[in-house]
């Protein structure tokens, strides 16, 4: 085995599927299942698992550079995998102006693990796609010439390709798979696999993922699979944004099923897609007897790191 094979950490997979009694689910004749992915690693869980896997793979220990927010489990994942599998890590942060404070929990973590953390401005952010763009922000990073790039969420071809099995993993015990999306790869890679309904919720506001799942399907598979659809009303305000609303939701959920499932209810991705699924059962959305999987894609963030203080490179 390759000592930079993520299959060397000893994935839980297939990740449980555990049936809840919900009585907003049930008096509809609804039957809901919590697909359980958060515990398919303690460091990589997940999605995130899912998405990185083949790309780390492919990899093959070179240093790995990839993007995300101030609060991005996907920067947590791959600094845990950094860490885990002895490879180096960069992580580009947006937003400049964070380079300048103590780094919040998530970031704290992904420091205490040995990503180097670089911090851009915003418009240089949005432009990461871009050619030049991106072979600025390696050279301001002091990325070595080799280092493998991981997309934003981590979502590319090889992501989609990932999430293929979670969707093999609910056919046949589902009718309706729930995702909550940030940037389509998971739904593009769980509605390509599963013989039901995938239902993408996602967490950000403007409209723009379906065109998102369509090119990832595109650039995965060379064209459209699966049956799925979006929902784009519960974002709670946009990414990072958790109204009073919804964390009295998130922690009545836990109070209802999570002291002896040993389950945390995350509060940007899976909070918004269980409020969705509520939503949708009180409106007519599933027909009675169907199976309702909620797929748990990772857990909250964690407490302060061990190491609280990042190294931080500023695009100034």
């Amino acid at each position: 085995m390759n000592a930079f094979d993520p299959s060397r950490l000893r994935p839980r997979l297939p990740s449980p599927l555990e049936p809840v009694e919900d009585e907003r689910f049930t008096r509809y004749g609804l039957r809901l299942l919590l697909k359980r992915d958060d515990l398919i690693h303690p460091a990589l869980p997940g999605n995130k698992w899912r998405k990185l896997a083949l790309n780390l793979a492919e990899a093959a220990g070179r240093p790995v550079l990839t993007f995300g927010g101030a609060y991005s489990n996907h920067l947590r994942a791959t600094a845990a995998a950094g860490r885990l599998l002895g490879f180096p890590t960069i992580g580009v942060v947006r937003g400049e102006e964070l380079a300048g404070r103590p780094p919040n929990p998530s970031l704290a973590r992904c420091a205490a693990d040995g990503m180097r953390l670089v911090f851009v401005d915003r418009a240089t952010y949005r432009a990461k796609g871009e050619p030049e763009t991106l072979a600025r922000i390696l050279a301001l990073a002091g990325a070595p010439e080799g280092t493998y790039v991981v997309p934003e969420g981590g979502s590319n071809a090889l992501a989609v390709r990932g999430c293929v099995e979670l969707g093999r993993e609910l056919s046949g015990r589902a009718d309706v798979a729930a995702v909550a999306c940030g940037t389509g790869g998971t739904l593009a890679g769980l509605a390509a696999g599963f013989e039901g309904r995938a239902l993408g919720v996602p967490v950000l506001r403007g409209g723009f993922l379906g065109a998102e799942v369509r090119a990832l399907q595109e650039a995965a598979f060379g064209g459209p699979r699966g049956d799925w659809s979006l929902d784009e009303r519960f974002h709670g305000g946009g990414y990072a944004r958790v109204p009073a609303a919804l964390e009295a939701f998130a922690q009545d959920f836990e109070a209802r099923h999570g002291v002896w499932r040993g389950l945390a209810i995350e509060r940007l991705y899976v909070a918004k897609m269980l409020d969705g699924l509520v939503t949708l059962a009180s409106e007519g959305a599933f027909a009675p007897g169907t199976r309702v999987a909620a797929v748990i894609t990772g857990a909250p963030e964690p407490g302060p790191a061990a190491e609280p203080r990042a190294q931080a490179v500023s695009s100034r």
